[in-house]
């Protein structure tokens, strides 16, 4: 926009200096001729009456006199008997023409000749005629140096308004950059970004309305999580009535079991009402170890797949594997994606997780599993499912995948069933100083799994995953 209005301002300049300038050089230049004509013609009206009334002689005397005065603009007097007095000039037919009693000026290749008759010579038998003769030289005397002038002015003008387009431009520019730069940071989740209100008053609304629109974004965003926390915090009561319950079991075993889901329950919630009151953007520098996160939560899933007869096969890359997401969330993610193989897929059908790392920092996770597959229809659409759930769940692991800057695709796995593969971004700030997030659980007895890990690890991909739909394919 600034180089836009810099050439706007150079073109309108360069028009209205052309359109003055190049007039005025040629009024200077024809004011300059008509000055020198003028003077020549002054001289020669002069010595006029002179030719009419002096002797020969005299006049001789007198002509040449005036031409050492004045070398520039020769002076020739043709007498009617053919004499020629004064400068040596040829008898051209501009001179003839004079003679019949015309007094004229004859514009020619090398000059202008001022031609003046003159009557009533004593004898009475024709007319003189004076010649002045005015060169080019004369004629444009110092139009060179006027143009020269007229150009540095006009130069000069247009690097001015060059100079003044810059300033203007620069205080179009620099509020409207901020404002671009505050709509910037609120895209990325900085609710705290203002634009600063400057600049021309069209500018000052924007900016205005932009500031009151973030403050609104931000009421409204504090307003829905107060309003989930509330609604979070409502299910304490019947969690406390469930734990009454539990302990009035009389089967000790069932009691504890029972109690402790209660317990993880209100774990979940109040993890969601601190998630509910987090600042927007206050995880932006979260990372975890998905590799502790992937162990940890398929020890937890292991036993209700060794219930249901399932074959687990977990594949995860050794060593830690730091991802751009805080370590609840891809927990989250995990149980979102093993809770829809559990519930979406019969009983006895084996399934496999595997947790590898991305090329460029980051790192793949599969889901894939020996069900039915996926419908046609994109089970990523929120509230949309056929499986009789809420139509949440890969919503929101879509949405914690892309959060760390991945994604999330859905194809079918090597048997045709269905496979969910989760890129996680690397962490958005370098990990070294950093204390290394802290492996959670016990890693899973392979050996329940089904064989060794030479077997089920084969050329690092397990059974259920060859073939699956994967973007580091």
């Amino acid at each position: 926009m600034r180089f836009r209005v810099i050439l706007l301002v150079v073109a309108t300049s360069s028009l209205v200096l052309v359109s003055f300038l190049v007039p005025l050089a040629l009024v200077l230049r024809d004011f300059t001729a008509d000055r020198a004509v003028s003077a020549a013609t002054s001289q020669a009206q002069h010595l006029a009456p002179l030719v009419a009334t002096l002797p020969t002689s005299t006049l001789q005397s007198v002509v040449n006199q005036q031409n050492a005065e004045n070398t520039g603009s020769p002076v020739t007097v043709f007498l009617p008997d053919g004499r020629e007095i004064g400068q040596p000039a040829p008898r051209s037919a501009a001179v003839g023409q004079a003679a019949g009693g015309r007094s004229f000026t004859a514009v020619g290749p090398a000059g202008a000749e001022v031609l003046v008759a003159v009557q009533g010579l004593p004898g009475g038998n024709g007319n003189a005629v004076i010649r002045t003769f005015v060169p080019n030289a004369d004629l444009r005397q110092g139009v060179a140096q006027a143009w020269l002038l007229l150009g540095g002015l006009g130069l000069g003008l247009l690097a001015l308004s060059v100079v003044v387009a810059d300033q203007l431009a620069r205080s179009l520019v620099r509020p409207i950059s901020d404002l671009a730069r505050a709509a910037d940071l609120l895209a990325t989740g900085d609710l705290t970004a203002r634009a600063t209100v400057a600049g021309p008053p069209e500018v000052r609304r924007a900016g205005t309305g932009l500031n009151r629109l973030a403050a609104r974004i931000g009421d409204l965003l504090a307003r829905e999580r107060e309003t989930v926390a509330d609604l979070s915090h409502r299910l304490r009561t019947p969690l406390t009535a469930l734990r009454i319950d539990a302990e009035s079991l009389r089967e000790p075993g069932e009691m504890a079991q029972l109690s402790a889901d209660v317990e993880a329950v209100e774990r979940t919630v109040s993890e969601i009402i601190r998630e509910a009151r987090r600042p927007t953007g206050g995880g932006a520098g979260a990372m975890c170890d998905a590799a502790a996160v992937i162990t940890e939560r398929a020890a937890f899933w292991l036993p209700l797949a060794e219930d249901q007869d399932r074959s687990m096969m977990v594949e995860a890359a050794r060593g830690p594997v730091l991802v751009h997401v805080p370590g609840d969330d891809l927990g989250a993610c995990v149980d979102i994606l093993l809770e829809n193989v559990f519930s979406h897929t019969p009983e006895g059908s084996a399934f496999g997780v595997r947790l590898s790392r991305r090329a460029g920092g980051g790192a793949w996770l599969v889901v894939a599993d020996d069900g039915p597959g996926f419908p046609d229809a994109d089970p990523t659409r929120r509230g949309l499912s056929s499986g009789g759930s809420t139509g949440l769940g890969l919503d929101i692991a879509r949405r914690i995948a892309e959060a760390s800057g991945g994604t999330l695709t859905i194809g079918r796995s090597a048997s045709g069933g269905g496979a969910v593969t989760v890129g996680l971004g690397p962490p958005a700030r370098p990990a070294d100083g950093r204390r290394r997030p802290r492996r959670g659980g016990q890693r899973p007895d392979r050996g329940r799994r089904g064989g060794s890990p030479d077997e089920w690890a084969g050329d690092g991909t397990p059974w259920s995953l060859q073939g699956s739909s994967r973007a580091d394919r």
